[in-house]
């Protein structure tokens, strides 16, 4: 191997290692007591704190579902858009994507503007309740990402829903 090779290999090898820091994430890594600023390891926060994103999905609900072929909100689905409507004018520094998804039944296109009037639903009621609009988007997935994977009602049904998504940081 010529010089100018050794030389190559030897810098690619420097640069490798400085890319390694194995403490970037504080005591521990990634997973460490100090890593993420003292969020857990999931990035959610604690379920027990009612301004985390853990407790909003958990305890508030983070997803409404829908009938077969529908983008009207069931009583059930206005109920828990209520209260997440009602979290976040009490934390008013999140913003939400709210994703909407489609069974496998339909072609991709339908889906996708199937998901699309899901989460523009979604997204109207919880401006209705008070919630600004520049805090809201909407993406659709279609049939895309399935919660559960099988030619089953029971499958279906759960694809079928639109899912709240919080980021922290958003202004009012």
């Amino acid at each position: 191997m010529s010089i100018v090779g050794k030389s190559l290999l030897f810098i690619a090898v420097l640069g490798l290692a400085a890319c390694n820091n194995p403490d970037r994430y504080g005591a521990g890594g990634a997973g460490g007591a100090g890593g993420a600023g003292g969020i857990d390891t999931t990035g959610l926060g604690d379920p027990s704190n009612p301004t985390s994103i853990a407790y909003f999905n958990q305890t508030v609900g983070d997803r409404v579902l829908f009938e077969v072929d529908q983008s009207t909100l069931t009583a059930e689905a206005r109920t828990v858009l209520a209260a997440q409507a009602q979290w976040m004018m009490q934390n008013p520094g999140y913003a939400a994507i709210i994703e909407g998804h489609a069974d496998e039944q339909g072609t991709r296109e339908y889906n996708l503007a199937l998901g699309a009037r899901r989460a523009a639903a979604v997204q109207n009621f919880l401006i209705s309740q008070g919630i600004a609009a520049n805090r809201l988007r909407t993406i659709s997935y279609g049939k895309e990402r399935p919660l559960a994977i099988c030619s089953e009602e029971s499958c279906y049904a759960k694809n079928r829903r639109a899912v709240t998504v919080l980021s922290a940081g958003a202004g009012a």
